[in-house]
């Protein structure tokens, strides 16, 4: 393993206790709840060719023509091409749809006028993973997952998933464990009602949610959920603390912005710091800590805020009641209590609810109380969204669903050409 040798900076951690302070101290924010932040990724495809993976000059040629955008998002390429919104936090759950809405047109009208659509799966069903995106940080994730054994899985995340992210405040302090216990406990419930990826590579996988079988494949000391029991009796900074220093190391900066060598070994952050290894010649500093954390991906992540990762992306005439359901369901206290209720026979069926959807009748209670709850509180300008979202839900049934039918109809290059039109 060779990796880059630096000086060593004033901000150096000389133990894995002083890590873990470091981290339970700045993992969460107290305060009010309210605020929202949306990040969406779309596949990519060219509309002529869907086989075709456009490269990194024609995204970033198109994307340089869209200027600011109305609700305030940046523009980002995922490693395999895929385009990332990510919206400013705004007060509520409405006003960030709306941003978000807003920003999305626009987005599509200016990829529409260079001939791509921008497809909203939760995995590309048609093309074999390929990475566009040069960044040093993914062409070193790709070392490490091939090290890791984990090579086909790094790539398929890295380059044929994509998801909705929410983003919302950690709430008051004494009501951090409840609130983060509840967003692991609705994962289950939401990765059912959202799953939209039935296909992988041109193939069905078998699961409604092949986008969540992907993560499922990689390590869970980096990828699984925080949470794995409720008996711990930890608080949550020092839970957040004790998996970011069990983790393994992925990638270590070097001297330069976007310098980053792979660890090919396994070397839990807290080796590093206690002193045990020396990766580039060196004890570990805040913000080599600060840069691993980034690299740990499990379903909800503090990070000031909280990061909730676990959704498939869905279409456009759902995903503004998804993200109503999952933030009402934390934000609104009646709402929550009931949610946290309605998920607890199910608070641990990751898996079964990635494969099987709302097929589970365990998750179909769960899911129809916890979207009733939600519809209940929708304002006027969410009724279309929400009442096809409740409506797919009584019906057992999730976005998978409907793109498996359309491919059995049409065939999957056709299906998702569909899908680019905006039509079904």
């Amino acid at each position: 393993m060779t990796l880059p040798v630096t000086a060593e900076p004033p901000a150096t951690l000389d133990s894995a206790r002083r890590a873990a302070a470091h981290i339970d101290a700045s993992c969460l924010r107290d305060g009010p709840v309210g605020r929202v932040g949306l990040e969406i990724e779309a596949h990519c495809f060219d509309v002529a060719d869907p086989m075709r993976r456009p490269d990194w000059a024609e995204l970033t040629d198109v994307i340089a023509t869209v200027g600011d955008l109305p609700g305030g998002s940046t523009i980002t390429v995922e490693p395999g091409g895929a385009v990332e919104l990510s919206g400013p936090p705004l007060q509520g759950p409405a006003a960030a749809v709306t941003a978000m809405i807003a920003d999305r047109a626009v987005l599509c009208a200016a990829f529409a006028r260079a001939g791509f659509a921008l497809v909203m799966l939760g995995t590309d069903p048609l093309r074999q993973p390929r990475r566009v995106n040069p960044g040093a940080r993914y062409q070193a994730m790709e070392r490490f997952f091939a090290a890791s054994g984990t090579a086909a899985a790094g790539a398929a995340m890295m380059t044929s998933t994509a998801s909705i992210q929410v983003n919302v405040d950690a709430g008051p302090r004494t009501g951090w464990a409840a609130r983060i216990r509840l967003a692991h406990a609705l994962g289950p419930v939401m990765i059912a009602i959202a799953a939209n990826s039935p296909l992988l590579g041109g193939r069905f996988s078998g699961w409604r949610s092949s986008r969540q079988r992907v993560w499922g494949q990689l390590d869970s000391a980096r990828c699984g959920p925080i949470l794995a029991s409720r008996d711990g009796g930890r608080t949550p900074g020092q839970d957040w603390a004790r998996y970011a220093l069990r983790a393994p190391v992925m990638l270590v900066n070097g001297n330069g912005a976007d310098d980053a060598a792979p660890v090919t070994d396994w070397v839990p952050f807290a080796d590093w710091a206690d002193g045990r290894v020396a990766l580039g010649g060196r004890r570990p500093t805040v913000a080599d800590l600060d840069y691993h954390l980034t690299t740990l991906f499990p379903p909800v992540r503090p990070r000031g805020w909280l990061e909730i990762r676990y959704l498939d992306t869905v279409p456009d005439p759902l995903w503004p009641a998804l993200v109503f359901t999952l933030v009402t369901l934390l934000d609104d206290p009646v709402a929550a209590d009931l949610a946290a209720e309605a998920t607890e026979p199910v608070a641990a069926a990751w898996s079964r609810a990635a494969r099987t959807g709302l097929a589970d009748q365990r998750l179909f209670a769960a899911a129809n109380r916890c979207v009733a709850t939600a519809a209940e509180r929708a304002p006027a300008a969410l009724t279309e969204s929400m009442d096809r979202l409740l409506g797919l839900v009584e019906q057992g049934r999730c976005p998978a669903d409907d793109f498996a039918d359309l491919v059995v109809r049409r065939g999957v290059s056709d299906a998702v050409g569909q899908l680019g039109k905006g039509q079904s």
